[in-house]
């Protein structure tokens, strides 16, 4: 493998990575607040790209326009979820909570398809052209995806460590009845957690859909991909689901180039086996973010 090719898959590997961060955190969010493993987070991805192209393509808004809209308003889609679907089921009994959420992302699912068509869809990319460092020829496109995931990321831990809200966050992941008989607003939390789970997936599907297209089924991968992440960084640590989706996302760029893409997969399952071994919660498993 040469320098290039090294630099270049390395660049691919953060860009993976810092995706499957971004749906990680808005499963670890859910996860931690609301008891609930929410199996219609890949359809969330999806309609946060889906989003993205329609504002983008068909109303012919900049990109980053088109990323911020389609985010906010799958944020509140999220909001209204949160309260038809899971707030009814909230730290319920672990198959009736799987059974809820397997009914919402068929409902998806087939609400995508009725809408969008089964047809792929291609956005034309926002970020043209390549910059040089040192000899490397780098894309602009994957450079700034890392660049609006990391910001996000950014964000999210400001929210959570600086902010009232955000302390009642790990409040209510930490001990529900506690937190309620500290007079935080449980539901108010909820929904709150479901707007940046879910805005987090949105800006993450919108990203990758502007590099790689669309489709209905484009959930089905981001899910499994947010599900190991979280399960090799900790259930409902926030730094363990950054630190599981850079690795499972090197993993991803660095080992198709040197053997295969089916080999790739393998590997990543099998660091998640290894480190389980010796970690059973994770890198960093805890119960708070």
């Amino acid at each position: 493998m040469t320098t290039a090719t090294l630099a270049q898959s390395i660049l691919n590997g953060l860009m993976a990575g810092w995706i499957y961060v971004l749906v990680a955190l808005g499963l670890t969010l859910v996860l931690s607040i609301m008891g609930i493993v929410n199996l219609a987070h890949g359809e969330i991805y999806m309609f946060g790209a889906y989003g993205a192209y329609y504002f983008c393509v068909v109303a012919g808004l900049n990109f980053l326009l088109a990323l911020v809209i389609s985010t906010l308003l799958i944020g509140l889609l999220g909001i209204a979820i949160e309260r038809i679907f899971f707030r009814p089921f909230r730290h319920g009994e672990f198959l009736t909570t799987v059974i809820m959420a397997t009914g919402l992302m068929l409902i998806l699912q087939t609400t995508a398809v009725i809408s969008f068509g089964g047809s792929p869809k291609v956005v034309t990319t926002p970020f043209p052209g390549v910059i040089t460092i040192a000899g490397v020829t780098l894309s602009w496109e994957r450079l700034i995806i890392i660049l609006v995931s990391i910001i996000l990321v950014a964000a999210l831990f400001y929210l959570i460590h600086r902010t009232k809200i955000g302390q009642a966050m790990v409040a209510v992941s930490q001990d529900l009845d506690a937190a309620a008989l500290q007079g935080i607003n449980i539901d108010h939390v909820s929904s709150v957690a479901m707007f940046l789970g879910c805005g987090l997936a949105a800006a993450a599907g919108a990203l990758m859909g502007a590099i790689f297209g669309l489709s209905p089924t484009m959930g089905g991968f981001a899910l499994m991909k947010g599900i190991a992440v979280i399960i090799l960084g900790g259930l409902g640590s926030i730094p363990g689901a950054v630190i599981g989706g850079l690795i499972l996302g090197l993993i991803d760029g660095i080992i198709p180039p040197l053997l295969s893409s089916h080999m790739a997969s393998l590997v990543g399952f099998v660091a998640i086996i290894l480190i389980l071994l010796f970690r059973p919660r994770g890198i960093m498993g805890h119960e708070s973010p």
